[in-house]
């Protein structure tokens, strides 16, 4: 690896000094920041608090640090982007939040203070943070990378406020981040104590990797720690499917296969472009993830805990198609840009708001090629788009990263707008990813388009799985019955999906062991009415097999997260049919206002 450095930049982005690239950024861009910076700089640093810190551990309220945390993170984030962009701006606020942040006891955040590993403390038995063993989460790796960037950018000027603001930078950096990361195997991301790898792997190398680039230590070492980031990322790769298909969800590239393009431009910086991965096919199926599971105007499908409009980084998706020489991908990321606000707004990174910024927009094309199908066999996800209507559904299994019991489920849209859903995610707390995860309604199976079976839902664990998936070419089938615990007591359950111009034909047969109640549960964006066995939602009309009771039920979405991707509320239908030791239903889904023009 140090031969592979010779030749290589380990200057990341134009310092503030340099006039001609700061100069030169669009007005757009210049406008965004200013406004970002006017915003922020009413704002004081909020203080953080051990109470509010102890929060967590006392109450489960994972807000009351991390409304402080991320306040301060933002502020100055907001702050370093003034001082590059206008070099009279002044930096009072960009020293105050260095030594405010330096002042911190830790930077991990109050949830995830503990590392998950066999043996570990749990939150209640280690409720503040122990300043002699630093953890690296995500975003302490990110608050590294925060103040690496701020010294790189700033330097001269920080020196002229103090030399000390550097110096304590890069003491805290290498306390907190680089040797921690060097001396322990211990931290549950790095794979090697566990193997159930996720977005934290790329997303906590990427900034570690950032904070090591700009710091001045030898080349030697420089190419000791990127090794052995780069064994992390092979890890982290080795759980990925071939596909490409991130089980998280679409809102969850950002910090997956966006953070893994992070680290693979930073080593293609560092190298002089000697480490370059693009012609890689699983890379490649990574990067045009979020591409593959578009529903249209900026809705994705949104299975397990996904937004239906989730926050993506418009400028990694257009820099990813660039990378790879994908039009559509690259036009995808056009559209969804975004502002400066946006980037600190979500988790504040400000290396994608200097992204942003520095790399102007591709033009879009005149004539965008419409999208096709998708079919991700690892994943077991398929989307088909036929005359308006866009179908996403899944098999998969009820054991996947940010799992939700919904195997079998079904998205529908009609002309880029949601008719049938999937809730997505709820504002976090200590019960999503604890024990208690699915007393949580959003993540229950009988908040999801999938059968009840005798009143028994699906189960978690990845041995609840579909069998016998195949794609069809206007849809997909699969087994459902191992998806439920055995007190369901099925023997079968095949569903099957097709979508053609007219709609969606949904089917399912199945036997079971003793006569029992099939309830069939679709959760739907607009208020149902029930006349004659059909079902009416907006402009969503539903034809049902007859004998089936119906009952309509009211969800007002409260949660603050969820309310930004659905504001009022969702309706959950159940249709209940009586005993039987075997069933046969067909559901047909067109468009009522198509069906009033025949």
């Amino acid at each position: 690896m140090e031969g592979l450095l010779r030749g290589g930049s380990r200057q990341l982005y134009p310092p503030a000094r340099d006039r001609r690239a700061w100069d030169g950024i669009t007005e757009e861009a210049r406008r965004q920041i200013r406004e970002a910076a006017d915003a922020f700089g009413k704002i004081p640093y909020p203080p953080r608090t051990a109470t509010g810190f102890l929060a967590f551990a006392r109450t489960g309220d994972r807000q009351a640090d991390e409304r402080p945390y991320f306040a301060r993170r933002r502020k100055l984030c907001a702050a370093v982007l003034a001082a590059c962009a206008d070099p009279d701006a002044g930096t009072d606020d960009v020293v105050d939040g260095v030594w405010a942040l330096c002042e911190e006891s830790a930077w991990v955040i109050s949830a995830h203070n503990v590392n998950p590993i066999p043996g570990a403390p749990r939150p209640q038995e280690y409720p503040l943070p122990d300043i002699r063993r630093p953890y690296i989460d995500l975003f302490s790796a990110q608050t590294g990378m925060i103040l690496s960037l701020t010294a790189s950018l700033l330097g001269d000027r920080l020196d002229a406020v103090s030399p000390i603001l550097r110096t304590r930078i890069r003491s805290e950096i290498r306390r907190r981040i680089l040797r921690p990361f060097m001396a322990t195997d211990d931290f549950w991301w790095m794979g090697f104590r566990r193997k159930d790898l996720n977005n934290w792997t790329p997303w906590i190398l990427s900034n570690v990797m950032v904070c090591a680039a700009l710091d001045a230590m030898p080349a030697r070492k420089l190419a000791a720690l990127l090794t052995r980031a780069c064994g992390m990322l092979d890890r982290y790769l080795d759980v990925l499917p071939e596909d490409g298909g991130c089980d998280e969800g679409a809102g969850y590239w950002n910090m997956a296969g966006g953070a893994l393009l992070d680290c693979l431009e930073i080593l293609e910086k560092v190298t002089g472009g000697r480490m370059a991965f693009r012609q890689e096919e699983k890379i490649r199926n990574i990067l045009r993830f979020p591409l593959r599971v578009e529903m249209g105007n900026g809705w994705f499908a949104n299975f397990a805990d996904c937004d239906a409009r989730p926050f993506i980084s418009g400028e990694r998706l257009e820099t990813a198609g660039r990378r790879i020489g994908d039009p559509a991908l690259t036009a995808l990321g056009t559209r969804m840009r975004g502002t400066v606000a946006d980037q600190l707004s979500d988790v504040p990174h400000l290396t994608r708001a200097l992204d942003l910024a520095l790399h102007p927009p591709a033009e879009l094309p005149s004539r965008p090629e419409p999208p096709g199908d998708t079919w991700l066999p690892d994943l077991q996800v398929r989307l088909v788009r036929r005359g308006g209507w866009t179908l996403a559904c899944k098999g998969g299994h009820n054991g996947e990263n940010h799992n939700h019991n919904d195997v079998g489920s079904f998205i529908l849209f009609l002309d880029g707008e949601p008719l049938a859903v999937d809730a997505g995610n709820m504002v976090y707390t200590a019960k999503t990813f604890s024990d208690e995860r699915y007393t949580l309604w959003n993540v229950r199976a009988d908040w999801h388009s999938v059968p009840v079976i005798g009143g028994c839902l699906q189960q978690a664990g990845a041995e609840h799985a579909a069998s016998r998936v195949r794609c069809t070419p206007d849809g997909m089938e699969m087994n459902l019955e191992g998806a439920y615990g055995a007190e369901a007591g099925l023997e079968s359950l095949r569903r099957s999906f097709t979508l053609t111009g007219d709609g969606l034909l949904l089917e399912d047969e199945g036997a079971l062991r003793a006569p029992r109640e099939v309830t069939w549960v679709f959760l739907l964006r607009h208020r149902p009415e029930w006349r004659d066995g059909r079902i009416t939602a907006g402009n969503l009309s539903v034809r049902c097999p007859d004998g089936l009771s119906f009952r309509a039920e009211e969800k007002p979405v409260e949660d603050a997260r969820m309310a930004r991707n659905w504001p009022g509320s969702l309706w959950r239908v159940t249709l209940t049919g009586g005993k039987a030791e075997a069933f046969r239903a067909r559901f047909v889904f067109t468009a009522k206002d198509r069906e009033e023009k025949k």
